[in-house]
């Protein structure tokens, strides 16, 4: 007959051992936090490759945003018609302005400048205009008859031109006058089929035109070319 061990206090359990005791645990190793999980550190590579996707996604988005424009690499001062050596095609941010696309150049290469274009401008539709376009209220287009060598030989329309004044036939009369500091050439005859005279018309302004064309009525009137500023 098997008896089975009780304690002193009558059917209750013998004591907990030493290992399980609360005193086993009140050393140093007892009061030692659980240490946590080691958690894993992110993938670098992976990183990078995320990174560089969302880097060529953003510039495949910046591209496609843009539009190729026409600047002026010379300058152009105001009335002078544009060239086609002073433009270059350059892609920029497509932000609303009615900037001219590059496919539009040569279309515009000889259209005159309505403001002075400084290297670096981007080209608009405002900033340019046809020779037609200059005759608005208070400019006059005046036909002129000139003698030889009273215009330059080269002369074509939508070039500039000042309108100069020669002296009367007085010997003691040696004055000359600019009428028109920057007149615009409208028109031209062919020297070989008007010679004499040659017939220009140029646009001044309104006020001017009475006193041009009495000079003009004259035979004193000189026509001398301003080129582009290149």
């Amino acid at each position: 007959m098997r008896i089975r061990p009780t304690s002193a206090r009558g059917g209750q359990p013998p004591a907990a051992t030493s290992a399980e005791s609360p005193a086993a645990l009140s050393g140093p190793d007892g009061r030692r936090l659980p240490a946590s999980p080691r958690r894993r550190r992110p993938d670098l590579a992976a990183l990078l490759i995320l990174g560089g996707t969302a880097a060529t996604i953003t510039l495949m988005l910046n591209d496609s945003a843009r539009v190729s424009a026409i600047r002026i690499t010379r300058q152009v001062t105001a009335g002078q018609p544009l060239s086609r050596a002073g433009m270059e095609e350059v892609r920029i941010a497509d932000i609303g302005i009615d900037y001219l696309p590059w496919s539009q150049h040569a279309s515009y290469a000889q259209r005159l400048a309505l403001v002075t274009l400084l290297p670096g401008t981007l080209l608009t539709t405002q900033m340019t205009a046809t020779p037609s376009e200059e005759i608005t209220p208070g400019k006059a287009r005046v036909g002129l008859a000139l003698k030889p060598g009273h215009s330059p030989a080269e002369l074509k329309a939508g070039q500039r031109v000042q309108v100069i004044s020669l002296p009367r036939q007085d010997p003691g009369d040696h004055r000359t006058t600019v009428l028109a500091q920057s007149a615009l050439v409208d028109a031209v005859s062919d020297p070989g089929t008007h010679d004499p005279p040659r017939l220009v018309n140029v646009i001044v302004d309104a006020a001017l035109s009475p006193r041009i064309a009495a000079y003009a009525s004259n035979g004193q009137i000189v026509l001398a070319y301003l080129p582009a500023a290149h």
